[in-house]
């Protein structure tokens, strides 16, 4: 889940378009990731997933977190700040038989994905990419959604506290894969960075997903980022009509949305991370 609020925090078909994100084996882990059922934070089955994405990223760390949570973050080295590219890997705890396509699968696909295709990818000199795998992004049972805030986002706020001033920038990957997908800027998102991700869309022929348009701030995994001045953008279509229902599973997706996103974010990490001249 991710929460809307009323106010805001303090790929194409073209043949020459760029292939440096393999939409198949991604989609893959979408499906078998919502093949262990409900994930919630914690719980068997999200540890067992942990186990499991740990064994398809090619270079991570882990840090624990209470309650018997961990994020995953896979470092490609390089000159600081880094940049973060992170997605939530558990589900929501309080809809029965919530598998999270969408809310959590598919970004966690796409983080993954892009663990083990960016380190070909990136300039000469570059700066250092994180691509990390939040936990405990969706609330608690028992937490009232006025407190969303306050009790949601464990694993980012953890991160964001374990790392102080080591981040220039940060993508947050949520709702990215389903199908008739458009992300408009949601308003917490930081403007320039999301012009140069509209600029990256159109690079490899995917700006139709990201129209010139606002939807309402969202509470997400970039907010703690956003606090601590990290310019943040959060790639969710909060208008994906299966969004927290127990009807957000594989068919409502599409491999084609997903690889649009993909290889948008492949191309806005290759310009960012281009080294100062």
């Amino acid at each position: 889940m991710a929460l809307a609020v009323l106010a805001a925090v303090g790929c194409g078909s073209d043949d020459s378009s760029p292939d440096r994100f393999d939409s198949a084996r991604a989609f893959d882990l979408i499906e078998r990731q919502v093949a262990f059922g409900p994930r919630p934070a914690g719980s068997e089955a999200s540890q067992a997933l942990g186990r499991q994405l740990r064994r398809e990223l090619p270079n991570f760390e882990v840090q624990p977190l209470a309650g018997g949570m961990l994020n995953l973050i896979n470092v490609i080295p390089g000159e600081q700040p880094a940049i973060v590219v992170g997605a939530h890997y558990d589900t929501e705890a309080t809809i029965p038989d919530f598998v999270g396509a969408n809310d959590g699968a598919a970004g966690t696909a796409a983080v993954v994905e892009l663990a083990k295709t960016l380190p070909g990818l990136l300039p000469e000199g570059h700066r250092e990419v994180r691509l990390v795998l939040f936990d405990g992004e969706e609330e608690p049972a028992g937490c009232p959604e006025q407190r969303f805030l306050q009790c949601a986002l464990r694993g980012s706020k953890a991160y964001v506290a374990a790392h102080p001033e080591e981040t220039g920038e940060m993508i947050l990957l949520d709702y990215i894969a389903n199908k008739g997908l458009r992300i408009p800027r949601e308003q917490n998102s930081d403007p320039a960075l999301w012009s140069r991700l509209r600029e990256a869309a159109s690079e490899v022929g995917a700006e139709d997903r990201f129209p010139d348009a606002e939807q309402g701030p969202i509470i997400d995994d970039h907010v703690p980022f956003i606090q601590a001045g990290v310019p943040s953008i959060d790639l969710i279509d909060f208008s994906y009509l299966y969004a927290d229902t127990a009807q957000d599973t594989v068919d409502k997706l599409s491999e084609a949305e997903l690889d649009a996103v993909g290889e948008t974010v492949a191309e806005l990490v290759i310009a960012l991370s281009e080294p100062a001249q």
